[in-house]
């Protein structure tokens, strides 16, 4: 078996000219310095980048060379120089984040390395490695301006369709109010006034043999009128709850709430309870109007969904200067999957967020299946709609 004979073995001349030979073929630049700074050795990649000749280079203390200044022009001691520390402090070190110096006074961007030289067991300077990478940061900053200019087209796009969002809302809750006013200035009117005509009818019908049954038939025809009084009001009140108009937010949160307790009737226990400090009018307009369909959105999730025997209602409202509202429903139904939660078709979940959102609030909601639901809501009652606070979005914890 025939052994190679290993580097060890070849003559120091031979030994040197394979090392020039290393040096000089590889694109890297590489350059020595020794305990003074002053350059040692130097590849022709070191002296092609930097723009000078070998034996300028040579004998040159290199911070001052090509190491002088910061990338903005600021000084660079050398006392601060990573290159120097590898041999002054024996702290190697490899930095990206740098410039380098040519000839022609113009920098560019280097990754460099500098490890010390050590000679039985003493250092006695330090070898330099450094590429030329600005290429690579352009293609860094080509991409991060993609990055930003990307993500600044998302933040327009999402804050037209929010604002987008936010009028549709303001439109379909004024032709709620007015498809309401309609139907119970016009339909309602009409049905009253049939019910008086039927009334007046039954009361003035005559002896005749057909006595009786007309009067069962206007008592039916009543009964029909009254129910169809009964369902205008009702269809009237999902529109648009007068009392959010006549007597304020407050009133209607706890009519709310009165209502879901009447429709849950013996299968679910409800225990509500609100208190509003001293002197916190009720909110107005959108801010009333987002707080009520929240709250309502959040009762009818629990009627159609939870399955509870309990539920917990809080409302707590903090006393001025700055009135916070905090709405808590708990129910302990059968809960569900916290992606349900998250998922984008979630679109009952999205629109309570956004409601919130749009006035400065948070909605968060804790659930796990078969441990029920909490829906907490915290908004403040002092923040113009037209300035929402966006951070708010998160949920909470």
């Amino acid at each position: 078996m025939t052994i190679a004979e290993p580097w060890s073995s070849s003559t120091a001349d031979d030994a040197g000219r394979r090392l020039a030979l290393l040096l000089e073929s590889t694109g890297e630049g590489i350059f020595g310095i020794d305990m003074d700074g002053a350059c040692t050795f130097v590849n022709r990649a070191a002296v092609d980048m930097l723009g000078w000749r070998t034996e300028e280079v040579l004998g040159r203390n290199m911070h001052e060379l090509i190491h002088h200044s910061h990338g903005d022009g600021r000084h660079y001691p050398e006392c601060d120089c990573p290159i120097f520390n590898a041999f002054r402090r024996g702290m190697p070190c490899r930095i990206d984040d740098e410039v380098l110096w040519r000839a022609d006074h113009t920098p560019f961007a280097a990754e460099y390395s500098s490890y010390p030289i050590l000679e039985d067991g003493q250092v006695r300077g330090a070898v330099v490695t450094f590429v030329d990478i600005s290429a690579r940061k352009r293609a860094q900053e080509l991409l991060r301006a993609s990055h930003d200019e990307l993500e600044r087209r998302v933040a327009e796009r999402t804050a037209q369709l929010r604002e987008l969002a936010h009028h549709l809302e303001a439109v379909r809750e004024t032709e709620r109010k007015r498809i309401a006013r309609e139907i119970h200035d016009e339909l309602g009117s009409i049905l009253v006034a049939l019910k008086m005509d039927l009334n007046w009818m039954e009361r003035r019908l005559g002896d005749s043999a057909q006595k009786d049954a007309l009067q069962a038939k206007c008592g039916r025809m009543g009964g029909l009128v009254d129910t169809a009084v009964d369902a205008v009001g009702r269809i009237i009140t999902d529109l648009r709850p007068s009392i959010l108009d006549h007597q304020g937010l407050w009133a209607a949160l706890e009519w709310q709430a009165q209502e879901f307790q009447l429709a849950c009737s013996d299968d679910c226990a409800v225990d509500f309870k609100i208190f509003v400090a001293a002197g916190v009018p009720a909110p107005e307009g959108g801010l009333a109007i987002a707080v009520f369909r929240i709250f309502q959105e959040v009762l009818s999730n629990v009627a159609r969904h939870a399955r509870a025997k309990t539920v917990a209602i809080r409302i707590d409202v903090d006393a001025p200067p700055a009135p916070v509202l905090y709405l808590q429903v708990r129910d302990d139904g059968v809960g569900a999957a916290p992606e349900a939660l998250t998922d984008p078709r979630s679109y009952g979940v999205l629109g309570m967020r956004e409601r919130a959102a749009q006035f400065g609030g948070r909605l968060g909601i804790e659930s796990s299946p078969g441990r029920g639901t909490t829906v907490r809501l915290v908004m403040p009652l002092d923040t113009p709609p037209e300035a929402p606070n966006e951070s708010a979005q998160a949920p909470l914890q």
